[in-house]
């Protein structure tokens, strides 16, 4: 890893030191972008070719062989990933999807706009990931897919998961926004399920400020999804615009305009050349929060399985809310005036007040996603974290914890 995105050693004057004080800050997220990014940036500026391109191709090519996938195609986001899987595996209006509540908004919206209906199943409370037994109980006449989601980078039961999918024949659709490094039983996410979809958002393990990519080992699939991706545009704007190759085009579906540009593929392709490095940093803040929150019962862990490996995208902390006198709300702004940003991962979807006014959603229609959604609160874990702030962090949280009334 090169000097420009290794993690910056800690300022020598006591006075830029990151004390225990309210008066520093540490960032929920910031992004890891070095000179190698910036320098694929001006070649493309200078080419002349600016969206859909040579270099999208490229990341497509890169991030497949990582995968161990057969294709990787190149969308604008992780939303549209996944609508264009819904569309390419055919749900229609009146269908229904079953999906986990603890999850981005758009995880759900994406079956809106299909026209089908979300069914939201409770989640294990150890990992947050769906429930394979609730799940079972959901699938109806009616479900014609099923989308997990890889809650905080640990992958779901992709065994039973896809066990009950094979026995009703239902598609399983892969959200794997926190997913790109995870490993399921020695299996990379992103080659188990007919397709998987990734964030390349400016605060996922790497980005291309907005961006996404769905994976599949489907050779018919992939190339609809292609299609689909631009307008139903039979040949890409790459392949007809060459100089010498210009060929006529079509329209085979009404598509959309979901494309990733060459701009946001510069970022991806270093990105992508550092994520194991990255990896490795997110793991060794794991381990130090890990210790450092061992002994205050007042936090409850998420579970890491065995048998998986996971991406470390989200380090959550679970407060025991009753023990400490405060709402998470409150520990959560607490948090924010000592300096620590935060995150919330999630409140539950079909507790927000579209998915209650539709649906009909009703306080203690899914105890355990509910009851985690108010105790979480997500603290910063990033690759350019310095050892100071995550030092800062800890110390906040645990003294924050210590002067709570119990």
């Amino acid at each position: 890893m090169s000097n420009s995105t290794t993690t910056p050693p800690a300022p020598a004057d006591p006075e830029l030191q990151l004390p225990s004080t309210p008066a520093c800050h540490v960032p929920f997220h910031r992004p890891a972008i070095g000179l190698e990014e910036e320098r694929e940036v001006i070649d493309t500026l200078r080419s002349g070719w600016l969206t859909t391109g040579p270099k999208t191709k490229r990341f497509e090519q890169q991030f497949a062989e990582y995968l161990g996938a057969r294709h990787a195609v190149a969308v604008n986001s992780c939303t549209a990933a996944l609508h264009l899987s819904l569309i390419a595996n055919d749900v229609r209006p009146g269908d229904e999807v079953i999906t986990s509540p603890i999850t981005f908004a758009s995880t759900a919206n994406v079956i809106e706009h299909v026209g089908a209906t979300p069914v939201f199943v409770d989640v294990q409370p150890d990992t947050l990931n769906i429930d394979p037994v609730q799940l079972a109980q959901a699938v109806s006449p009616r479900t014609r897919a099923i989308i997990v989601v890889h809650f905080a980078g640990h992958p779901c039961d992709m065994s039973a998961i896809s066990a009950i999918a094979s026995e009703h024949s239902i598609p399983v659709i892969e959200d794997a926004a926190h997913a790109i490094e995870s490993v399921y039983r020695g299996r990379k996410i992103g080659t188990i399920s007919r397709t998987t979809c990734f964030s390349f958002y400016a605060t996922k393990n790497i980005t291309t400020g907005e961006g996404g990519m769905i994976a599949t080992n489907d050779d018919g699939l992939a190339q609809r999804l292609r299609v689909l991706s631009l307008h139903g545009i039979s040949v890409h704007a790459w392949d007809r615009y060459r100089p010498g190759e210009y060929k006529h085009w079509d329209i085979l579906e009404a598509g959309y305009k979901y494309n990733m540009c060459d701009l946001q593929a510069c970022l991806g392709i270093h990105q992508l050349a550092r994520i194991e490095a990255g990896l490795q940093l997110r793991r060794k803040w794991t381990a130090r929060y890990d210790e450092a929150f061992a002994d205050i019962p007042e936090i409850i862990p998420l579970k890491r399985r065995p048998d998986v490996e996971s991406a470390h995208h989200l380090y959550v902390l679970r407060f025991a809310t009753e023990r400490l006198n405060a709402t998470r709300d409150q520990i959560m702004q607490m948090l924010q005036e000592r300096g620590v940003g935060i995150g919330i991962h999630f409140r539950p979807v079909h507790m927000h007040q579209y998915y209650r006014r539709k649906y009909g959603y009703q306080p203690g229609a899914l105890p355990v996603a509910e009851d985690a959604g108010q105790r979480v609160i997500s603290i910063p874990l990033f690759p350019a974290m310095t050892e100071a702030e995550v030092q800062h962090v800890i110390d906040q949280v645990r003294d924050l914890v210590r002067s709570l009334p119990k």
